[in-house]
């Protein structure tokens, strides 16, 4: 396997572990593309992205985790702004969310192709579902939409993404949610 090079200057301990965190990205994403998650070892990961076993153990527990750590950085890249116009309608939040699956479209198929969309089920439920603070109305309701979401967007990827953004938010809104 050759391994992925970088222009990260390791002179600090930051510069040193964004670049274990992209090599290891880099490195499983490669890897998932021609193996199932379960046939890659860490061993064969670290020797990838050129990177001591003690360096992956200090920064996840599985492999997973990697993958689970790169949809949150892509889930912030636009939850940030969408976040900062205040309440909108849910299916606008539906198109964000499916423009946004869109726009890392070859991603997330490889998650749906290798099996393991349901690492988003994590991120949804945090981004729109129940926190502890909310009366048990709203959490129920935030629930039920959190995991209908989830559930769309599973039954999305297994269609082939077929249906865009906007026909989605369509779709949601049509249910009066």
């Amino acid at each position: 396997m050759k391994q992925i090079t970088k222009n990260v200057s390791p002179m600090s301990n930051e510069g040193r572990n964004t670049y274990v965190l992209e090599h290891l990205t880099d490195a499983m994403l490669q890897l998932l593309s021609d193996k199932q998650i379960e046939e890659i070892s860490i061993r064969e990961l670290c020797d990838a992205a050129g990177v001591g076993r003690a360096s992956f153990y200090r920064n996840f527990e599985s492999k997973e985790d990697i993958l689970r750590s790169y949809i949150n950085k892509l889930f912030e890249e636009w939850t940030a702004g969408y976040n900062q116009n205040g309440d909108r309608p849910l299916n606008e939040l539906i198109q964000v969310m499916f423009s946004h699956f869109e726009k890392y479209m070859d991603f997330y198929k490889l998650l749906n192709r290798q099996k393991l969309i349901y690492l988003l089920k994590d991120v949804i439920i945090g981004f729109c579902g129940p926190k502890p603070e909310y009366e048990k109305g709203e959490a129920y309701v935030r629930a039920f939409v959190a995991y209908t979401l989830y559930g769309w967007i599973e039954v999305w990827f297994q269609r082939g993404m077929k249906e865009s953004s906007e026909e989605m938010a369509n779709l949601f809104k049509m249910l009066g949610l």
